[in-house]
């Protein structure tokens, strides 16, 4: 079973954080992106939406404009200052002010109340695509990655390193492929141990991850001191450089 849960979890969804304070808006919008097997992260207000923003990882936003605390065009703005995701603004107004306000702010994509929500799957889906395409530059398809030398396949299990074969365990091999998926931002020793055991998390210690960032780095001729390629940030996690 652990094995299964695993292969799984090798193509990691794409995190999809939405801020609405209508209850049953963001309610139908989780319900149609988890359908579409993104994992969503919901919140009802800026404040606690950006708690999660700091600390979490985030694909692509969806914001309301009308919010009880803050306004969407403000949180827009705060994303843009530390980074790059599509963001697509929800609104109940039809203006044409609001769209170039958000636009001018950093938005990606806009989208006017009453909406289809197979209308807003598509247009997070084009977002990504476009994202993945153009700002990350490492990624040629959804399972293969490619980055300074190194070249991951999640569905053949392939990793070659300046083209040379390296064998990964299954653990080692999603390591590297979060990693690599998230490359230029920290990933914490919880978030790895989240996205590759789930439910298993607390039963596992984080010298475990440890230890597999170790073998990682001998199996790559990586070094701790000097690392080319896995950097510890400390305190916070691990991560590669773009």
């Amino acid at each position: 079973m652990l094995k299964e849960r695993m292969k799984r979890r090798l193509i990691m969804p794409d995190n999809i954080l939405i801020v609405d304070d209508e209850v049953e808006i963001a309610d139908l919008i989780t319900l149609y992106l988890e359908n579409e097997d993104f994992t969503v992260f919901k919140y009802y207000n800026a404040a606690d939406a950006w708690k999660y923003i700091r600390t979490g990882h985030v694909d692509l936003a969806i914001l309301d404009v009308m919010l009880p605390d803050m306004d969407g065009f403000q949180l827009c703005k705060k994303i843009r200052e530390k980074y790059q995701y599509p963001v697509i603004m929800l609104t109940a107004k039809g203006k044409e002010v609001d769209k170039i306000t958000g636009l001018t702010l950093g938005a990606d994509d806009y989208i006017t109340k009453p909406f289809q929500p197979l209308e807003v799957v598509a247009r997070v889906k084009a977002q990504l695509r476009r994202y993945k395409r153009y700002n990350l530059g490492t990624v040629l398809e959804e399972n293969v990655i490619v980055h300074a030398g190194l070249i991951m396949n999640v569905k053949t299990h392939e990793c070659f390193l300046n083209e040379k074969p390296i064998s990964l365990t299954p653990t080692e091999f999603s390591i590297l492929w979060i990693l690599c998926r998230n490359r230029g931002n920290v990933v914490s020793s919880e978030e790895l141990f989240h996205q590759i055991w789930g439910d298993e998390y607390f039963s596992k210690s984080n010298n475990t991850i440890t230890v597999h960032i170790r073998h990682l780095r001998e199996k790559m001729g990586d070094s701790f001191e000097k690392p080319q390629y896995i950097k510890t940030v400390w305190g916070c996690g691990y991560k590669i450089e773009e």
